[in-house]
């Protein structure tokens, strides 16, 4: 994945965060997450409060307390991950380090209880009764269906890969000291879902409001509840005394996702398409240049070439992304299937012909963009229209860093083929032989493509 330096902070917080708190009293009927489309998922999630109201007042600003008695939720909400769910699991093979944590917060410091190679339930619950330690079980996603089904919606949504914590603790007893999230984590906003009992949850700690002057908020929280914060808010969660144990899912998205990151995923497209022009660019640096920490003229020079990519950014219509739609694509959930899933690997219906009308499908998991030519290394790489997809992604190893069992899905045709290609995408349907393409051998070859990837069917 991109890599990203970490942010510049500065230092000093402008002023109290309040942490607005909603609670709603149970409907009639059983309420339940909206997964008709990636933005009903969405509000329903954060039901009463409104989309436009969220992204306005909340979203990278300040946290969020949504508490709902609603039966329901809260039933739903619990049967997301339970702590019998381990035992199941850990038959399957799960390692310490990789796929669970045990860990406790003493004296303020957080003690990582791990054993070595797999771990095995007996010891997970002995750790967790007698030394009362909070049990962290990593991207619960890649087992429990329902957390496939929430975070590939919300991928959809968001645009951006969606990961996912699981983190058990005994009553009277604290997992992690004071923090906001580390380098794998930052930037990233959280949502927290919390069952089936009650922990609580402070949303800065008193040694931050000491060392930083921010705010305490401390809340008790029940089954159905949900706590957004954004990134940088140092947080910390302990289990009152009395119960049973609690149990909270963390759900995190937007990393690596910045504006910065952006910049830097376009820029090298935006020089490649310049430099093809502008004889200057093409010029050799000065001699020794690179032997010296800095010169007056490389600064003058290349505030200039800025300057004139500035110029030429105003007026393109379409940016080349070099690493981060490939970068989603690849790394994210395949699409959400209650069956055997064959419907993503093998296509299925009518062979689409010239008089066939067609329609995309799943395109909330396939991307389009114009790259240059990756097959060839030379100067003159001529530009080709990549389709890069998510329908043959492993779900076992989402977010897990497996870079060596990950690969491309997707197909590469000419720049001629582009106009087609959009009306497809951006079409309800169309008829094959209204394709812009100047052959109807080439409307066949193309569709048949698409189809053959379970992108398109025939309507």
């Amino acid at each position: 994945m991109p890599k990203k330096a970490k942010p510049a902070g500065s230092g000093k917080e402008e002023g109290p965060v309040p942490c607005k708190q909603m609670k709603v009293e149970a409907a009639g009927g059983p309420s339940a997450l909206n997964f008709d489309s990636p933005s009903s998922l969405f509000e329903s999630l954060i039901s009463p409060i409104k989309t436009e109201t969220f992204f306005k007042e909340f979203w990278e600003q300040k946290p969020l307390l949504i508490q709902r008695d609603d039966p329901a939720l809260a039933t739903y909400y619990g049967s997301l991950f339970k702590l019998t769910d381990l035992k199941s699991l850990c038959s399957r093979g799960m390692y310490y380090g990789r796929d669970v944590n045990v860990c406790r917060c003493v004296n303020g410091k957080k003690k990582v209880l791990n054993k070595d190679g797999k771990a095995h339930f007996l010891q997970l619950r002995k750790d967790f009764d007698q030394k009362r330690a909070t049990i962290q079980f990593h991207q619960p996603q890649r087992f429990k269906d329902e957390l496939w089904r929430i975070q590939e919606k919300l991928e959809c949504y968001f645009g951006s890969l969606v990961g996912s914590n699981v983190y058990i603790t005994p009553a009277g007893s604290q997992g992690l000291p004071p923090h906001y999230d580390d380098v794998e984590l930052e930037g990233e906003k959280h949502w927290r879902l919390y069952h089936p009992t009650v922990p609580l949850a402070r949303e800065y700690s008193v040694e931050a409001e000491e060392r930083i002057g921010r705010p305490v908020h401390e809340f008790m929280l029940k089954p159905g509840d949900l706590l957004y914060f954004p990134r940088g808010t140092i947080h910390q969660a302990d289990t009152p005394a009395g119960l049973a144990h609690s149990t909270h899912v963390t759900i995190s998205t937007y990393q690596n996702n910045s504006w910065g990151d952006f910049l830097l995923d376009t820029i090298s497209g935006l020089v490649f398409d310049t430099a093809k022009e502008d004889v200057e660019l093409r010029t050799g640096i000065p001699r020794q240049l690179l032997l010296v920490e800095s010169t007056t003229v490389a600064t003058r020079r290349l505030s200039g070439f800025l300057r004139t990519l500035a110029d030429r950014l105003e007026g393109t219509k379409e940016l080349l992304s070099s690493d981060m739609k490939k970068d989603f694509i690849m790394h994210r959930l395949p699409p959400y299937s209650a069956g055997d899933g064959a419907e993503l690997s093998t296509p299925g219906g009518k062979l689409p012909r010239l008089d066939s009308v067609v329609r995309l499908q799943f395109k909330d998991h396939i991307v389009l963009t114009v790259l240059p030519d990756q097959d060839q290394s030379d100067e003159a790489q001529e530009k080709m229209v990549y389709i890069y997809h998510s329908l043959k992604n492993s779900r076992e190893t989402h977010m897990m860093g497996n870079e060596e069992e990950t690969e491309f899905h997707g197909l590469r045709f000419p720049l001629s083929h582009l106009d087609a290609l959009k009306q497809i995408w951006n079409s309800p349907a169309i008829s094959v032989k209204d394709l812009k393409l100047t052959t109807d051998e080439e409307k066949e070859s193309l569709v048949l493509s698409l189809w053959t990837e379970c992108l398109i069917q025939v309507v």
